[in-house]
């Protein structure tokens, strides 16, 4: 999710300012991927409260009623009285977008390889593997995400549904095909074994809460992540010698990779 103002609920102000900037690169760059319909945030009415904790802590949106919702979520109609919706947000398809960003950089002379290549052969190696660097960088720890990926020709959602809950935070995304993505967890652990039972149920309970059609839905696919993290939650771009280290995204890669990237470039130009 392209969602700097959402997020900035629990991140600190410059996930926001970055963000923001982060969307309108996708939006520049490869417009044909992102889907502009903002983000709608709801909440049981027993976890009212979290609504409008949420709203204090977040800007740009609107708080909307029963007949909003119904406008922009025909399925959700009597199902919300209260939610907030955040206009300028947006959404990719990672996995589609990952390929366009391949196929964008192929066109523009990217050469990609997946064999060993001797580093001596380089002026400046860029490294952006994640969680590979668990244990070389000391400051990188692991945090476990998973999802959920089903499929219903029954309920309609157009852009991305984050419901509150005291515990665990949910969001559901629409993408191609009737198949909806619900997501995600966040354990602080670097086990990358298969989904839990605990976090399937969640997963579940919320699709459910958001439109019980969703209880005949199909279970497509789990997966399974481990995200890498600074103690502070924020990406950093830095160099030593020729090595540039680009790292430490969190929830954030979509959202803050292009103005890191812009970071790591100007240090290779230096």
């Amino acid at each position: 999710m392209l969602a700097p103002y959402c997020e900035r609920e629990s991140s600190e102000p410059i996930v926001e300012d970055l963000g923001i900037q982060g969307v309108q690169w996708w939006k520049e760059i490869l417009p044909e991927i992102v889907i502009e319909k903002g983000t709608l945030v709801i909440a049981p009415t027993r976890d009212i409260i979290e609504l409008k904790q949420f709203s204090v802590r977040t800007n740009n949106h609107k708080t909307i009623e029963g007949s909003e919702i119904a406008r922009l979520e025909p399925d959700l109609a009597e199902r919300f009285n209260c939610a907030l919706f955040y206009e300028n947000e947006a959404h990719i398809d990672p996995r589609k977008a990952l390929i366009v960003l391949k196929e964008t950089l192929i066109k523009n002379g990217a050469c990609f390889v997946d064999i060993g290549v001797p580093e001596k052969n380089f002026d400046i190696i860029i490294d952006a593997t994640g969680i590979a660097r668990l244990g070389k960088d000391k400051n990188i720890r692991g945090v476990r995400g998973e999802m959920l990926l089903i499929r219903s020709t029954d309920v309609q959602i157009s852009r991305p549904i984050r419901l509150l809950h005291p515990r665990i935070p949910l969001y559901i995304v629409p993408r191609e095909n009737n198949i909806f993505m619900v997501g995600a967890t966040m354990i602080e652990s670097d086990f990358s074994g298969a989904i839990s039972a605990r976090s399937m149920m969640e997963f579940l309970n919320a699709a459910y809460t958001l439109h019980p059609a969703f209880a005949e839905a199909e279970i497509i696919e789990s997966g399974v992540g481990v995200r890498p993290c600074y103690p502070n939650n924020l990406p950093c771009v830095n160099r030593h010698g020729n090595h540039i280290f680009i790292n430490g995204f969190y929830r954030h890669g979509f959202l803050l990779s292009p103005e890191m990237a812009k970071q790591a470039v100007k240090l290779a130009l230096e």
